[in-house]
């Protein structure tokens, strides 16, 4: 490749809002030919959104993107994208019931005619792909018989066959064990010798200096550096993620956490864990004490929001105990884990924390019914009361219990989650993302409920991916690959706690 070369992706300037969000500012991208390229950056970074850009599934407000120095396609030209981009996300895009051959060539099978295509020729031109890029998977064999790191390899070979040759990965190795990610490395080192160039994105640093050759780093929806993965220090790469030191009222409010954890080490244990495991988390030893709250941190590959819902009565762990109060907790059932002491703010207040036809009144008192009333029989006016209460102890704006929930802010709706999780007056609260997508005056008052929970005695464990929500608890331990793997009191500095996420090692 000469100097006047392009690029084969360029991207400038990219910005993209959805309404007052403002997903991307300045997203830029330049990726040479045959090159692995790691993009990085904290949920949030922008990422994601310049990914549906670069691969036409939306157009951006504003900026600029080249293949091989000429305008991307029109954003409805999809065989025209097809032949430039694929995307290989986390989550796999074969159908399962079908046959790798079949999932090859879905929706365009080749020499079809008229609703008719041969089988035989199907297979054929399915084994000629797999071999032409030795990838070594059996075109008959049914796509949900594979292993993930074939399930990929299936995706990859896929994309290659519209006649692209640059392909994004999406978290490739969250759901792959270290022997299955060794081997996904050596089958990308080998495809690049074959003239294949990758989009990498993975929250796990180290898999960058293992496997990339340039990384790119994205912070605040926009673009920090790019920079040779050889000539930038992990400390350094962290230091770009993370930017600016903590506020000095952050640091403040941490200051007061360290001088109230040291005094409450002698408090009572509320949450014993041992041993649990499940698919997605292994070994998992943590207590929670009366009136502590810690953090669970990591990657969205990690872990910690499957251990969180187990916690709160989701899922079923395969090994390991939990006691609540010295008495073992309910798995699976989440009626019984409400009755044996556990509050839950659910990661997704639409899909999992809201019923958006029923009142505030309504969403806020339902984990409480049976204390409202005998015999099934529940007081409208005490529930209206114990909704007014909540509803003035949470600060949340409404006109009264009775208005519709659907009608808040995300802010307000939050809220309400927040103080029906709160209602039973829990022994153990769960926090899964208490703060995703609300504004900085919501977000504040949602961390001082935190606060007020701790003052009462509740042991809070919080799920985030925000550093500012982590930032309120006596300690923070990070799950990495499904393992705890470090745990910092309070205190801890940006750079520390996001090398022990993306599982760097100190230099």
């Amino acid at each position: 490749m000469t100097a006047t070369t392009p690029p084969l992706v360029e991207a400038r300037g990219i910005a993209k809002r959805y309404g007052p969000t403002v997903a991307l500012a300045d997203g830029r991208l330049t990726v040479r030919a045959g090159e692995s390229h790691a993009l990085v950056g904290r949920n949030g970074a922008g990422k994601s959104t310049l990914v549906t850009v670069l691969t036409g599934l939306q157009a951006p407000d504003a900026g600029t993107l080249l293949f091989d120095g000429a305008p991307a396609p029109a954003l409805g030209d999809r065989e025209a994208w097809r032949s430039k981009v694929a995307c290989v996300y986390q989550k796999p895009t074969v159908v399962p019931e079908l046959t790798v051959a079949e999932n090859l060539f879905i929706n365009r099978q080749p020499g079809a005619r008229r609703g008719f295509f041969s089988w035989k020729r199907l297979h054929t031109e399915a084994e000629r792909l797999l071999d032409t890029w030795d990838i070594r998977v059996d075109p008959a064999a049914r796509t949900s018989e594979l292993k993930v790191e074939d399930r990929q390899m299936v995706e990859i070979a896929r994309a290659l066959s519209g006649g692209a040759r640059f392909i994004v990965l999406d978290e490739p190795t969250a759901q792959l064990d270290n022997k299955e990610i060794d081997r996904l490395f050596t089958r990308m080192r080998a495809l690049q010798d074959s003239g294949v160039t990758f989009l990498f994105i993975s929250h796990h640093l180290q898999e960058v200096y293992e496997v990339c050759q340039t990384v790119t780093v994205l912070r605040d929806a926009r673009w920090i550096t790019t920079a040779p993965v050889a000539e930038l220090p992990r400390p350094a790469l962290v230091e770009a993620m993370a930017g600016e030191a903590v506020a000095e009222a952050a640091a403040a409010a941490a200051e007061a956490v360290v001088d109230q954890a040291v005094a409450d080490r002698a408090a009572p244990v509320v949450l014993d864990v041992r041993g649990l495991s499940a698919d997605t988390y292994r070994a998992i030893d943590l207590t929670v004490r009366r009136g502590e709250v810690v953090g669970l941190a990591g990657s969205s590959g990690s872990g910690k929001i499957a251990l969180a819902e187990s916690l709160a009565g989701l899922h079923t762990p395969t090994a390991g105990t939990a006691l609540l109060d010295g008495r073992p907790l309910p798995f699976g059932d989440v009626p019984a884990a409400l009755t044996a002491g556990v509050g839950c703010v659910p990661r997704d207040r639409h899909d999992q924390g809201l019923v958006t036809g029923m009142s505030i009144g309504d969403n806020a008192t339902m984990t409480v019914l049976g204390r409202l009333g005998r015999y099934g029989f529940v007081g409208t006016d005490r529930k209206r009361a114990v909704a007014r209460d909540l509803i003035d102890r949470l600060d949340i704006h409404a006109e009264g219990p009775d208005q519709p929930v659907s009608d808040l802010s995300g802010g307000n709706a939050q809220k309400v989650v927040m103080a029906r999780a709160l209602a039973s007056d829990p022994h153990l609260l769960i926090l899964i993302n208490p703060t995703a997508g609300v504004d900085v005056k919501s977000k504040e008052s949602l961390l001082r409920r935190v606060d007020h929970a701790r003052d009462d005695g509740t042991a809070v464990l919080v799920v985030s991916d925000e550093l500012d929500d982590l930032r309120r608890g006596d300690r923070v331990l990070v799950l990495f690959h499904g393992r705890i793997v470090a745990e910092h009191p309070a205190g801890w500095s940006d750079h520390d706690l996001i090398a022990s996420i993306e599982g760097v090692e100190d230099e």
